[in-house]
């Protein structure tokens, strides 16, 4: 396999071929990722809800997503590495978006970084850029930011305003957009609009990719998943019963047999 650049996921775009996009959010995930030939690997927020057990993306700070950020760099050799900018790394008033999203890419090893849409989104958007860093845009639904998880731009004015974020962050930047929970004739709209990619999740099928979290199609999670999620497996029950496996033996005195020990 060869390196993803860049240049090769707004190629995808222009030829018409999808791209592919998961979480990790450690060393061995990442690596069996890499190996399947993912196009990008993003460290989510998600972080927080899938791995840390906590209820809200803003609860992880820098000092949280560097450290998981480092272990998925250092177990990738082909995808492009993106990291999500937690929300008080750039959201609120006076924080250094330009020092956080450095840590991300010169400190963690990670090729670019994500942001949410918020009121002054396109503005921090062109200060990483002018110091040449590169940016992935999220509209739609915003988890940082959300009053509500539901499906956004059902209305026409809704729908409207996404659709000028989209184009801003475009400007501004960004070589991909993220499009979250957003009716899927929207998603193809802005879609056919945008030179950059597209990425969903929960926008249907005429996104340039996909996107899902990880412990969520794996089925690495006993909590409530949303209606976009396929589940390509159930690891759980899987690891359930391995350890209850391990359990019996151990208490039957079956493990460790012969060839487990030393003579």
């Amino acid at each position: 396999m060869t390196k993803i650049t860049l240049k090769n996921i707004l190629e995808k775009k222009q030829q018409g071929r999808k791209i592919t996009m998961l979480t990790a959010y450690d060393y061995p995930t990442a690596r069996c990722l890499d190996r399947a030939g993912l196009d990008i690997i993003l460290i989510g927020d998600s972080l927080a809800n899938a791995v840390l057990g906590l209820d809200s993306t803003t609860e992880i700070g820098m000092d949280v997503m560097v450290p998981h950020a480092k272990a998925v760099a250092r177990g990738v050799e082909h995808a492009l590495v993106v990291a999500d900018l937690p929300f008080d790394a750039y959201q609120p008033a006076g924080a250094d978006e330009v020092k956080n999203a450095r840590r991300l890419v010169d400190e963690a090893g990670c090729h670019a970084v994500k942001v949410e849409w918020f009121q002054w989104c396109d503005e921090v958007v062109r200060s990483l850029r002018a110091v040449g860093i590169e940016v992935m845009g999220h509209v739609g639904l915003t988890p940082q930011t959300a009053q509500e998880f539901k499906v956004q731009g059902r209305d026409s004015s809704s729908a409207q305003a996404i659709i000028q974020q989209a184009k801003l962050l475009e400007e501004a930047g960004c070589f991909a957009i993220v499009l979250e929970c957003v009716p899927e004739d929207l998603a193809r709209e802005i879609t056919q609009s945008l030179k950059v990619p597209t990425i969903g999740i929960g926008a249907g099928k005429f996104c340039d990719g996909q996107v899902l979290v990880l412990h969520d199609m794996l089925g690495l999670t006993d909590r409530k998943v949303p209606k976009f999620v396929k589940k390509y497996t159930d690891l759980s029950d899987q690891i359930v019963k391995a350890v209850q496996l391990y359990k019996e033996e151990v208490e039957a005195g079956k493990f460790p047999g012969p060839e487990q020990s030393f003579h």
